[in-house]
């Protein structure tokens, strides 16, 4: 599979906290690399999160070898992210409270392995059918876990957008890890909830299965999101086989 990626800062943001790695030649120990992250904070702290979160974890990965499972790997250079934003945040004042989502993942041997904080997402398109491998970390998907909301009630629920686990909030962090085969997937999407708040899920699956090249996918879907409002920065990467 090879993955491409973009990002737009929507149309009533100042400017763009989301950040995203796409590496399609290899880094370290890994033949593949695929990040998102949706930066949070005040006076551009966000943005300065998102970049270092990425900065640090491809560090980890580039000084860093030997752990068996890729998902494990990945983790680990998570939280080593997760403290180096934390450290910067704390020795800053004007960062104070900064934070980001952060998605990664790397494709090895029909694999999918991934690490993952926050509300943004990694999808997988099988089958004619779109899915949500990870898990929000916020506030809304916990009260729809619970029963206490529905999901249609969540998409306008005052709180929508308080995480619960992000990357930088704390010295330590959580990372939810896993795999999946890609056997029979037609792609994988990571993006951000600029675009997830603004475009359903079945309209995200019309699109990547509609004809055109990966970027010109990647484009509809930006659009897409612009259209129904941009409120917030979008971003996406989508990873296809070749011959799609």
């Amino acid at each position: 599979m090879l993955g491409f990626g973009k990002s737009d800062i929507g149309k009533l943001r100042a400017n763009n906290e989301d950040a995203f790695y796409v590496n399609n030649e290899g880094l370290g120990q890994l033949s593949n690399l695929f990040v998102l992250a949706d930066g949070m904070g005040g006076h551009n702290a966000g943005e300065i999160a998102s970049k270092q979160a990425i900065s640090s974890f491809c560090d980890f990965i580039t000084k860093n070898s030997g752990i068996m499972y890729k998902q494990d790997f990945l983790a680990d250079a998570l939280a080593f992210a997760n403290k180096k934003v934390h450290t910067d945040a704390q020795n800053n004042p004007q960062f104070s409270g900064m934070g980001t989502t952060f998605s990664a993942c790397t494709i090895s041997e029909n694999n999918l392995y991934y690490a993952h904080v926050g509300d943004s997402r990694i999808y997988v398109v099988r089958d004619g059918e779109i899915k949500q491998l990870t898990k929000d970390h916020s506030l809304v998907a916990d009260l729809v876990t619970e029963g206490l909301i529905s999901e249609e009630e969540a998409k306008n629920h005052p709180d929508k957008n308080v995480l619960m686990r992000a990357i930088g909030t704390d010295l330590q962090v959580v990372v939810d890890k896993g795999y999946c085969s890609l056997s029979d997937v037609d792609y994988v999407l990571l993006c951000s909830d600029g675009l997830t708040d603004m475009v359903s899920d079945q309209k995200i699956l019309d699109i990547l299965q509609s004809g055109g090249e990966i970027p010109d996918k990647i484009d509809l879907l930006i659009t897409e999101a612009l259209e129904a409002g941009g409120v917030d920065n979008i971003s996406a990467i989508v990873m296809g086989c070749k011959d799609k």
